[in-house]
C-alpha cells in the first residue's frame, strides 16, 4: 500500500480533492460561536474538529464546499438569519487565512485558487428551510456567494419531501419546481442529497442544468434512504450531474445503520440532539460505544460505493463529499480531512486509472459548476416572483 499511497499523494498534488460538503461552519457555531481565536484552524484542532488547515493540506484538498447549514428546528426568519451568520463565518475564515483560503464563486475561481496553491472556498446551503419559501431570499443567498442549495435536510420543507421524513408533497410541489427553475436561472447547483427519491426524480425532470449530490452514496450498496437509487444514478449521464460519495458510516455500512439508530436514541435520552458533536455529546457517544462496540467503516467501504457508482453513472458523474464535522463518526482510516490519500490509494489498488481519479477528485466538480454557469448565461427569462401560496394554494 505504501507505493499506492505515494502515488495517491502525487496525484492529489496535481488534481486535488474538490469536496462537496464540510460542516466546519456549524461546528464553529456550536463549539465557540465563531470565535476563531478559540478555534484557530491554522493550528491542530484534532481534539475537537475534523478540519484544520494543516490537515486540509495533508489531505490534498484543493476546493471545499463549506456547508452553511442550519438545523431544521430553526424555521422562518430564524433559519434565514442563522444561514446568513453561517455565510459570514465562511467569509471570516477566508479573510483570516488569505494565504490558504480563497473565496470562490465560479469554476474559473476554483482553477485560479488551485494555480495559486490556495484552497477554493465555496458555499452550499443545506436545506430549503434556509430560504423560508422565498425566491428573493434564494437570490440573495446566491448574491452572497452560495453556489448550491440542498433542497431539504432531514425534514420536509413545504415544497419538497426529505428522504428521512414521511412523504407529504410526493416529491416537489409546483413551487418546488419553480425553486429548481430559479436555481437553474441563477447558476446555483441543485443539490439532491437528503431529498426523497421522488424529489430527486422530479428535480431531474424539471431541471435544465446538471444536479449534484453533495454527500450521498449508493443505495444498492447500503440500503439507506439518504443514498441514491440506481435509476437516479443511471439518469446522471443525460443530466450531466455528479454524485459525491459520503464517508458517514451509517450511510455506507449496513451494519452501522442499526447501531447508529440505537446511538441516536441514547443521545435523545440524554436530552441531546442526535447530530450534536460538542464535547458533551461526544462523551455520551463514547460511553455508549464502550458497551456497544461500533461497526467500523473503512476506505474499502467507501470504495465499494464508488465502484458501484462508477459502474452505474460513469466516471464523469461521481465525486467526493466527505461530510466531515457533520458526523460524530468517520471510517477508521478516513478519520478527518487528512485521510483522502488513503481513499485514493485504495482506489489505485483496485485498478482505477490516474485519469479516472483526476475526474473523481477535481475535474467533475469543476465541470458541473461550469455547466450550471453556462445554463444560467444562456437563460433569458427574468427573476421569478412566484410565491408558494400562488403556486401551491
Amino acid at each position: 500500500m505504501s507505493d499506492h499511497l505515494a502515488r495517491a499523494r502525487e496525484l492529489l498534488a496535481a488534481h486535488p480533492v474538490a469536496d462537496g460538503h464540510n460542516d466546519l461552519p456549524w461546528a464553529l457555531r456550536q463549539q465557540v460561536r465563531y470565535d476563531l481565536d478559540r478555534r484557530d484552524i491554522a493550528t491542530d484542532q484534532s481534539a475537537g474538529l475534523h478540519t484544520d488547515l494543516p490537515r486540509l493540506r495533508a489531505g490534498g484538498v484543493g476546493a471545499q464546499f463549506w456547508s452553511v447549514y442550519v438545523r431544521t428546528d430553526m424555521a422562518g426568519d430564524e433559519a434565514v438569519s442563522a444561514t446568513l451568520e453561517q455565510v459570514d463565518a465562511v467569509r471570516q475564515l477566508a479573510a483570516r487565512y488569505p494565504a490558504d483560503l480563497r473565496l470562490a464563486f465560479t469554476a474559473d475561481d476554483m482553477e485560479a485558487a488551485r494555480a495559486e496553491g490556495r484552497i477554493a472556498s465555496l458555499m452550499g446551503a443545506e436545506g430549503g428551510h434556509s430560504i423560508n419559501s422565498s425566491l428573493a431570499t434564494l437570490r440573495a443567498l446566491h448574491r452572497l456567494g452560495v453556489r448550491y442549495m440542498t433542497l431539504t435536510h432531514n425534514d420536509n420543507v413545504p415544497w419538497a419531501d426529505s428522504a428521512t421524513d414521511a412523504p407529504a408533497a410526493g416529491g416537489l410541489t409546483a413551487f418546488g419546481e419553480e425553486v429548481v427553475r430559479e436555481m437553474n436561472r441563477l447558476g446555483m447547483l441543485v443539490d439532491l442529497s437528503h431529498v426523497s427519491a421522488d424529489t430527486m426524480r422530479d428535480a431531474l425532470r424539471v431541471g435544465e442544468a446538471p444536479v449534484i449530490f453533495s454527500h450521498s452514496s449508493a443505495r444498492a450498496v447500503c440500503d439507506h434512504p439518504r443514498n441514491v437509487p440506481d435509476d437516479v444514478l443511471a439518469a446522471l449521464p443525460a443530466n450531466g450531474g455528479v454524485a459525491m460519495a459520503t464517508f458517514v458510516p451509517k450511510f455506507i455500512l449496513p451494519e452501522a445503520v442499526a447501531w447508529t439508530r440505537a446511538a441516536d436514541e441514547n443521545m435523545r435520552a440524554h436530552g441531546l440532539h442526535h447530530l450534536d458533536t460538542t464535547a458533551e455529546a461526544m462523551a455520551v457517544h463514547r460511553a455508549f460505544e464502550a458497551t456497544n462496540p461500533r461497526p467500523l467503516a473503512t476506505t474499502s467501504t467507501v470504495a465499494d460505493h464508488l465502484d458501484h457508482m462508477r459502474e452505474i453513472a460513469g466516471i464523469d458523474h461521481i465525486g467526493i463529499g466527505g461530510d466531515f464535522d457533520g458526523t460524530a463518526f468517520t471510517p477508521s482510516d478516513l478519520p478527518d480531512v487528512s485521510g483522502y490519500p488513503n481513499l485514493i490509494a485504495e482506489l489505485l489498488r483496485r485498478g482505477w486509472s490516474e485519469g479516472d481519479l483526476a475526474k473523481l477528485t477535481w475535474k467533475n466538480a469543476v465541470r458541473v459548476l461550469r455547466a450550471a454557469e453556462s445554463v444560467a448565461a444562456a437563460t433569458t427569462r427574468g427573476p421569478s416572483n412566484a410565491t408558494r401560496e400562488s403556486l401551491d394554494g
